[in-house]
């Protein structure tokens, strides 16, 4: 008889039942530390309580109805704390997208037509249901992408965030009247929806990222088909349920997911698509706009960044420490915005690696659904092999470990929090995104220096001062060649704020009032003979 925590969810109706798993895995099940199957079966516990709520979605969103793909093949989703699979999903392709695109047309012409109290109205619902069940989100967005409980219901009410604002913007896209040149005419500026927006978004925030996009994209009047990533396509598909049940008409809100390049091609190629928005790395960014040249498709990019965290010897050594270990650690150094390099002033430099590894060192690494636990795995072996390779490059060229620097203890793909010291701008390490936990520190000696090697990358999404010196604070914070700056603060995100970046870190904004423009279109008008 299989045990509780032995069980693989798999679909039936659109929900999931639960079915044992084969010998060979009951007996894997059999063989893990208690504190691993402790683990199995909260997991389990919990992916029971989101099926009961009919949040557990595990087929496509098309035009209103639950969907598997037409082949029939899925993909496994899994907990990156214990490999164990949650659920099987369809791996869709480019005929289920294509359709997808054809209920997000559709419905455009109906929803684009509704006043903007009504879309407002519809929106607002969500924002209500997803704090409504912020704590079954939260546990889903654990469940498959692996962050600490209490950091993924942050996300859930970050990710909210958007629908709400979005929802009071939708009364807010004004037009202009121009004074005319000629006496009978009139001349007036409309601002209109885009139409169809394709959307693809990561696994590090797999709500915040849909929302930020869905949420402005359906105020504007246009209609969107989400492409989760298909390591968490699951909060994505809980999201779009409670979209549903918010009165959103159907074909308005999509999804599909599976096979990434065909999902990505469809969206590119077809005129009906007006709109392409993504969150992920530079390299696929740039595929996909140069794929949306064909279509001449607006577009709107968050891509990789470098960021650095710079630590003057005037800082508040508190400040920083704290400042720097929620802007590096948070989602386990799994973010865009994360510090990927930590320049600190020569005259601070010793005390500030002590005071930050003494931090640093009471990080909880563990099992997201645990109490007190600060740091959960990354996402998969890739990830984990990744950053391995950027801290052997680092101490091969000499930088030294001062703390962490290797696979965790509990296995699978948790790692260490790590602190290198003695970093050179040569280092991978300071080239490129580590995207992991790892804190690389690089001296300084001037406030010209430090902004040269900020600056000294092809990235320009986030960077963050520390200093107490206002008049400082200003010059640098102008000088810095990002689109977000954060000052004495490392948690800077906010749906009020614009979020971009500069150079190769992408184009356009999310978030406030400047994220509606990216999904509308400027219309101009003459009224003439008017006499």
């Amino acid at each position: 008889m299989a045990t509780r925590a032995s069980l693989l969810a798999v679909r039936g109706g659109g929900k999931l039942r639960f079915l044992p798993f084969s010998p060979a895995a009951a007996s894997m099940y059999r063989s893990l530390s208690p504190l691993s199957r402790q683990i199995s079966m909260e997991a389990e516990r919990v992916a029971a309580q989101l099926n009961a709520s009919g949040l557990l979605r595990s087929q496509g969103l098309i035009g209103g109805k639950w969907m598997d793909s037409h082949d029939g093949k899925t993909i496994k989703v899994h907990n990156p704390a214990t490999g164990e699979t949650i659920a099987n999903v369809p791996c869709m392709g480019a005929r289920e997208t294509n359709e997808a695109i054809l209920s997000a047309y559709d419905a455009f012409i109906s929803w684009s037509k509704l006043t903007a109290t009504e879309r407002s109205k519809c929106l607002r619902k969500w924002y209500d249901l997803i704090i409504e069940h912020k704590e079954e989100l939260g546990q889903l967005i654990t469940l498959e992408q692996g962050k600490p409980l209490k950091e993924a219901i942050g996300e859930v009410a970050y990710g909210a965030g958007f629908i709400e604002f979005f929802a009071e913007e939708a009364k807010r896209v004004y037009g202009d009247i121009i004074p005319a040149t000629l006496s009978d005419r009139r001349l007036f500026v409309l601002k209109q929806p885009v139409g169809v927006v394709g959307a693809i978004t990561p696994w590090n925030f797999p709500l915040a990222m849909i929302t930020r996009k869905a949420g402005p994209a359906l105020a504007c009047g246009c209609t969107i088909v989400i492409k989760p990533s298909e390591f968490t396509p699951l909060t994505a598909l809980a999201a779009a349920e409670l979209s549903l049940r918010a009165g959103i008409p159907p074909g308005v809100v999509n999804v599909v997911m599976g096979n990434a390049p065909e999902i990505g091609d469809a969206l590119l190629t077809s005129a009906k698509v007006r709109k392409i928005t993504f969150t992920g790395s530079t390299a696929t960014g740039k595929k996909l706009m140069a794929g949306s040249a064909g279509t001449v498709k607006k577009v709107s990019l968050e891509l990789g960044g470098n960021a650095p965290c710079i630590v003057f010897d005037d800082a508040d050594l508190d400040v920083a420490v704290k400042g720097t270990l929620a802007a590096k650690f948070r989602n386990s150094g799994q973010t865009c915005v994360c510090a990927n390099r930590v320049i600190v002033q020569e005259g601070i430099y010793e005390k500030f690696a002590n005071a930050f590894a003494i931090a640093v060192e009471k990080l909880q690494v563990g099992d997201g659904f645990a109490e007190g636990v600060a740091q959960g795995p990354l996402i998969n072996e890739a990830a984990l092999q990744k950053v391995e390779s950027f801290v052997q490059d680092a101490v091969f060229k000499g930088a030294k470990i001062l703390q962490g620097g290797k696979r965790h203890s509990l296995g699978m793909t948790f790692y260490e929090p790590t602190i290198i010291t003695d970093v050179k701008s040569e280092m991978l390490i300071s080239r490129e995104e580590v995207f992991g936990p790892v804190a690389p520190l690089q001296r300084f000696k001037t406030e010209e220096e430090a902004i040269q090697i900020a600056n000294d990358t092809n990235a320009g999404l986030a960077a963050y001062v520390f200093t107490s010196n206002m008049q400082r604070s200003w010059r640098v914070a102008e000088a810095l060649e990002y689109g977000l700056v954060g000052v004495n603060e490392g948690l800077i995100s906010t749906e009020v704020a614009p979020f971009g970046g500069f150079k190769q870190s992408g184009l356009g904004r999310e978030g406030s009032k400047y994220g509606m423009d990216e999904y509308l279109e400027i219309k101009y008008v003459c009224l003439g003979n008017m006499n």
